[in-house]
C-alpha cells in the first residue's frame, strides 16, 4: 500500500461519485445511515459509559459505512451486517478497531474538555448560533477527524497497525490537501443548496412549521449521501501493492 497524490479536480469527481453511488442504493444506504444514527442515539442514553461507548464505535460504523459504499458501486444491495464489517474479519483486525476508538474517544473528550477550558464556557448552542466553546473544540477536533479519516479503511482493508493507520491517514489528507479542500467546499455548497431548496419548498407548502420539520430528515439525506463519498477519497488516496494483505471477508479489495 503506498499514496496516491490526486490533482485537486479529484475532490469534484469524489463528491460526484458519492452522489451518483447514493442514488444507486438511496433506501439501503439511506437506511444504513438511520441504523448507525439510532445506534448513537440509544447507545447515549445509557448512564456514565453510554458516550464512551458511542466514541468507541465511530471507527467501526465509519468503517461499516464506506464498506457500504464499496458493495454499492459493485451493484450489491449492502445488507444491515455490513456496519459490523468491522468485527467480521478476524480478532486481530476487531481488536485493533477497538484500539483505534480508543484513541478517537480519548481525543474527541480531551479537545471537548480544552474547548470549554479556553472557552470558559460548556459547549452549547447559543440564540445566534454555536458558542465559543463549541467552535473552539471542532477547531480542535480537526487533527482528529484528520487522523481518522482513512484510518478505519487503512486498517480493515491493509491490515495497517492502528499508529501508522492513524500517521497515514494524517499524511494522506496534507498531501492530497488540494483534492480535499475543493471536496469540502463542494460539499458545503451542495449542502446549503440542497438545504435551501428543502427550507423554501417546505416554507411555501405548509408555512414555517413544515420548513422546520423536512429540515432534519432533509439534512440526515444529505449526511447518508456524504458518507457514501467518503469511500471515494480512500480509494484514490491509496494504491495497493504487490505485498498488501489479502482482502478480508467483508468485500473484494477496495
Amino acid at each position: 500500500m503506498k499514496l496516491n497524490i490526486v490533482p485537486a479536480r479529484t475532490g469534484i469527481l469524489w463528491v460526484k461519485l458519492g452522489i451518483q453511488t447514493f442514488l444507486k442504493q438511496p433506501l439501503a444506504l439511506t437506511g444504513l445511515f438511520f441504523m448507525y444514527m439510532a445506534a448513537v442515539i440509544v447507545v447515549a442514553q445509557i448512564p456514565v459509559v453510554g458516550v464512551i461507548i458511542g466514541g468507541m464505535l465511530v471507527p467501526a460504523a465509519t468503517l461499516g459505512l464506506m464498506a457500504a459504499s464499496a458493495e454499492a458501486t459493485k451493484g450489491r444491495f449492502p445488507m444491515p451486517s455490513i456496519l459490523i464489517s468491522a468485527f467480521r474479519a478476524g480478532r486481530q483486525q476487531a481488536r485493533a478497531m477497538l484500539v483505534l476508538g480508543a484513541i478517537y474517544t480519548a481525543g474527541s473528550m480531551l479537545a471537548t474538555l480544552l474547548g470549554s477550558v479556553l472557552a470558559g464556557t460548556s459547549p452549547g448552542l447559543t440564540e445566534t448560533g454555536l458558542d465559543a466553546a463549541t467552535l473552539i473544540a471542532l477547531l480542535l477536533h480537526t487533527p482528529l477527524f484528520l487522523m481518522f479519516w482513512h484510518a478505519p479503511a487503512l486498517v480493515h482493508w491493509h491490515a495497517v497497525p492502528p499508529a501508522k493507520s492513524l500517521f497515514f491517514s494524517l499524511v494522506a489528507c496534507l498531501r492530497n490537501f488540494g483534492a480535499f479542500s475543493v471536496y469540502s467546499l463542494l460539499w458545503l455548497v451542495v449542502f446549503v443548496a440542497f438545504g435551501t431548496l428543502f427550507g423554501v419548498a417546505g416554507g411555501l407548502i405548509g408555512g414555517e412549521q413544515l420548513a422546520r420539520t423536512v429540515m432534519m430528515p432533509a439534512a440526515l439525506l444529505m449526511a447518508a449521501m456524504f458518507s457514501t463519498s467518503i469511500y471515494f477519497t480512500f480509494r484514490d488516496s491509496f494504491v495497493a501493492t504487490p505485498d498488501s494483505p489479502a482482502p478480508s471477508i467483508t468485500g473484494d479489495s477496495p
